[in-house]
């Protein structure tokens, strides 16, 4: 296949990814019939990357969640184009998509090329194993392939826990930051769903437990949310270890510093790494392999940005900032209006600066806790129960409005609402 040309190339469909594109598609259009930008993901539909613990528990189906992101292209005015990432030059502006593989090794389509004037990865992160031998063994929640894929364990394990003898069934999540304490929270809620639809004598017991090497749980986050978190956890019948370093993972148990954690079903949260070809792609990474990345996210190649988990961008103090939605939110804008600029050949001077508008966390069905406004110039704002839920619900929504508009939000949200209340929350099949 010969090779294609945009303007503007953007591998990676996340959050930062795909709000670039529909900002940067809605503003530039078409130019002699063609979208100037190309946005390249390896999935043909966009899931919000913190809502699949909830895709995972089954609380969330992926089928209605999920957009397309070759009708989003059609309605911001952008390309896209389904395909794995092969090779990156940044000298020829050129890169490689691997070939598509289907069933029985079948080449489906060959390896294609594409060439562009201005580049931007954001191609996200992967799991931090840390070495720990049999962590191969657990469930990643990297991609929406494996949130279904332990859901599919999840309602297999559900239905033998139902009509077993000991009617227990356990899970073990490693990992005590949100991704882990927000989906033992949806495990907790799913179990409930499932307990409400089926007889008395399949009624079983869900035991959870969360392991974190550190002191507390979401260390990332001021100790007062962690507490907050711990004790609403407990009540729920969660068991929180921390303190537990993670030893070795078996397939029906964690070895920790502090004793054996027995499991049917293991989850790996625990720990964020770009994956190690980024070194392989003539740019500067360190030792997260993220791309090294200056105060106006220019990558250390000409022409060539990076965003979102992907980037390692500098904070204050010497940090890095955060992995987290609301800064590949922030990253995309000011990116937007860099390569407006570029195509107008003009410089953009002001640098990148990250507002850390707070953090918030759910806890399940009309709970959560969070502090807002951190990091604006005042004590953090603390917020629990439901305003904390409609908040962390809203930063959804936000991201869908970015992409969507306004109005088509709007009716997302209703639509789904009715649906829930229709069909339930919990997806059995």
């Amino acid at each position: 296949m010969p090779g294609m040309h945009y303007d503007i190339v953007i591998v990676g469909g996340g959050a930062g990814g795909l709000e670039l594109a529909a900002r940067l598609g809605r503003k530039l259009g078409r130019r002699s019939g063609k979208e100037r930008v190309l946005l390249i993901d390896r999935s043909s539909f966009h899931i919000w990357k913190p809502s699949l613990h909830e895709v995972a528990a089954g609380t969330l189906d992926v089928h209605q969640e999920g957009l397309s992101y070759s009708i989003l292209g059609r309605s911001n005015h952008f390309s896209f184009l389904l395909g794995d990432l092969d090779s990156f030059d940044p000298v020829a502006k050129r890169l490689t998509l691997k070939p598509i593989v289907g069933e029985g090794g079948k080449v489906l389509v060959d390896e294609r090329g594409v060439t562009f004037t201005w580049g931007v990865l954001a191609i996200g992160s992967g799991s931090n194993l840390f070495g720990t031998p049999g962590a191969e063994q657990a469930h990643l929640l990297e991609r929406t392939e494996d949130a279904e894929a332990f859901h599919t364990r999840l309602l297999a394990a559900f239905m033998k826990a139902s009509f077993s003898p000991e009617k227990t069934m356990s899970v073990a999540i490693v990992g005590g930051g949100a991704t882990g304490v927000e989906l033992s929270a949806e495990l907790i809620e799913a179990h409930r769903e499932l307990l409400d639809s089926i007889g008395g004598e399949q009624r079983f017991r869900l035991d959870i437990a969360i392991v974190e090497a550190a002191p507390r749980i979401l260390g990332g986050l001021p100790e007062k949310i962690s507490d907050q978190a711990t004790v609403a956890l407990e009540r729920k019948g969660v068991r929180v270890h921390t303190g537990a370093k993670v030893v070795a993972v078996h397939a029906d148990r964690l070895e920790t510093s502090l004793g054996e954690v027995p499991a049917d079903l293991i989850v790996w949260a625990a720990g964020v790494k770009a994956a190690a070809t980024n070194a392989d792609y003539g740019l500067e990474t360190n030792r997260t392999n993220q791309f090294v990345v200056n105060d106006r996210l220019e990558t250390s190649a000409p022409d060539v940005w990076a965003l979102g988990d992907c980037a390692g961008a500098p904070w204050k103090d010497g940090q890095l900032i955060p992995a987290r939605a609301q800064a590949a939110h922030q990253q995309a804008s000011y990116l937007a209006k860099t390569l407006i600029a570029r195509l107008g050949q003009r410089r953009v001077e002001t640098p990148f600066v990250y507002r850390d508008f707070g953090s918030l966390v759910s806890l399940g069905e009309n709970k959560g806790v969070g502090a807002l406004m951190g990091g604006l110039g005042g004590p953090n704002f603390f917020v629990e129960g439901l305003i904390a839920k409609w908040a962390y619900t809203s930063l959804h929504l936000d991201h869908h409005r970015a992409i969507l508009g306004t109005p088509k939000t709007v009716v997302l949200a209703l639509a789904r609402l009715l649906q829930q209340r229709v069909a339930g929350r919990l997806k059995l099949h």
